[in-house]
């Protein structure tokens, strides 16, 4: 007969790749992840698309697509041109923990992005998208603070390389109390469902990629140290989680991989050379182009990037570096140019996701049919983009749902996800092919996650064909007795953990 099991603990690692994780798990670095591997199911996880935090872990947690959500990026547009706002809530779609929940179920929620926690059957740590959120129950944060005896760590701040050894000194403690901090919500609550997500993992491998894609005893000890202590916090986090229980089955998923950065491709500057994006005067100066050029010309020569870097990382993030900035070149981000755009005869523009092209809904002469056009025209011209292999997808193409009142007419993925779409005009080409030493961070995303599986009767199996994002829902909901919707967009792999039937 098939199993229910009653339990569920998924450990969240935001952007984990088998590519960084297969060595170290060989090598003994992280012994808690390897006897999940070697224990249980093993599998790619294929992301929705973007493959970006917001979308994926919403779409894990709803079983939903991004355009069932209308969620397609951290920011939506917000009024008028060059106005966003961060993504609000998932809501009114439900959560897995939600239906759990109302059907009597004890769940437990750890530093998922919400802006606030909300009533449940358990309780919700939120995190990320605001400093101090608001936690189920009120007074939750407070009580656990008392028991950690200390503040819990806030998300980490934007990098500088100058602060590279206090800022992974953060992330690194912010992954241990993490697991202490799951041990004190498990003890007093006693889930049946928890998750906890590890946001550090992913901002790490943005920034410092080159230096952890490399053999092992290359790789910076505070890197090793930072990896070690996920994977104690993991470890930490699954013992207390079996002891207070009966049975149960631990998933590690990651919403996407990650990858090395290649290059970057100026959507918005594009589309202005291609005359769909026009500015009321010339967009940007011409000290902007001149010293875009000599940064990037300086960075190739030898022993420039040594002096480069520091000097450019000192001054970004400053209100008296923003200021030099703006007197030496003039603006270049999207909000601050979208005032010298001509509005009335652009038709098309990227913002406020990176990965999406918009038609203008500002231009008073913009016809339905010579929208359709221009959309055709420029995925034919993209198709043609010398040098970047540059995918343009319709959403209508990728999505099972229909909230598009927000989408981007397309979605664009190129080289596989290893050459970043930027928005702003920082430099006079579209396509900058070699990134400078001097920009932040050297990963970016990629399609393919991580899943394994452990727990009692999982079998052991290293599958090459990976499973959906979107597959985890329903097969939580199964795998602990739950009605699964027909209206997710997954398909639940129960029956191969053991747990129900195909």
């Amino acid at each position: 007969m098939a199993r229910v099991v009653q339990r569920f603990l998924v450990l969240g690692l935001d952007g984990a790749t088998f590519d960084l994780l297969d060595p170290w798990m060989a090598a003994g670095e992280l012994p808690f992840l390897r006897s999940i591997s070697e224990s249980g199911l093993r599998a790619p996880l294929t992301s929705v698309f973007p493959a970006k935090t917001i979308p994926a872990w919403y779409s894990f947690a709803t079983g939903l697509d991004p355009g069932s959500l209308g969620i397609y990026g951290f920011t939506e547009p917000d009024g008028g041109p060059g106005r966003s706002r961060i993504v609000q809530t998932f809501r009114p779609a439900e959560a897995l923990w939600d239906r759990l929940s109302r059907a009597g179920t004890t769940v437990g929620v750890v530093n998922f992005p919400l802006r606030s926690g909300y009533p449940l059957n358990g309780f919700v740590l939120p995190g990320m998208l605001s400093d101090t959120p608001e936690t189920f129950p009120l007074d939750l944060r407070g009580r656990l603070e008392a028991d950690l005896g200390e503040p819990c760590i806030e998300e980490l701040p934007p990098y500088r390389a100058v602060d590279r050894a206090a800022w992974v000194e953060r992330a690194t403690r912010a992954v241990e109390q993490r697991g202490r901090a799951t041990e004190i919500l498990n003890d007093r609550y006693r889930p049946e469902f928890l998750f906890v997500l590890f946001r550090e993992t992913d901002r790490v491998q943005h920034q410092h990629w080159t230096e952890l894609d490399q053999p092992l005893h290359r790789v910076p000890s505070d890197l090793r140290k930072f990896w070690r202590a996920v994977d104690a916090a993991c470890a930490r986090i699954d013992a207390a989680f079996r002891a207070s229980g009966g049975p149960a089955v631990t998933l590690v998923v990651s919403d996407h991989g990650a990858g090395a950065a290649r290059s970057e491709f100026y959507t918005n500057r594009w589309l202005h050379q291609e005359g769909y994006l026009k500015f009321r005067e010339r967009g940007d100066g011409l000290r902007r182009r001149a010293l875009s050029r000599l940064l990037i010309a300086s960075d190739r020569i030898p022993g420039a990037r040594a002096v480069l870097r520091p000097v450019v990382d000192r001054l970004r993030g400053t209100p008296r570096g923003e200021r030099i900035s703006k007197t030496l070149t003039g603006e270049a981000n999207f909000e601050a140019m979208a005032d010298r755009i001509d509005w009335d005869r652009t038709v098309a523009f990227s913002y406020p996701v990176p990965e999406g092209i918009y038609l203008n809904r500002y231009n008073p002469n913009l016809t339905q049919p010579q929208g359709a056009a221009v959309v055709h025209e420029i995925r034919e011209k993209l198709a043609r983009f010398p040098g970047a292999r540059i995918e343009a997808f319709d959403p209508r193409e990728l999505y099972q749902g229909s909230k598009f009142e927000s989408a981007p007419a397309l979605l664009l993925r190129i080289d596989d996800m290893a050459t970043d779409p930027r928005m702003d005009f920082s430099y006079p080409h579209p396509l900058l092919r070699h990134r400078p030493g001097y920009f932040y961070g050297t990963g970016v995303h990629r399609m393919n996650g991580v899943l394994l599986a452990a727990g009692p009767g999982v079998p052991v199996a290293r599958l090459q064909e990976p499973f959906s994002l979107l597959d985890l829902a329903p097969t939580v909901l199964e795998g602990m007795g739950a009605p699964v919707p027909t209206t997710l967009h997954g398909r639940s792999f129960a029956g191969r953990l053991g747990l129900r039937p195909n």
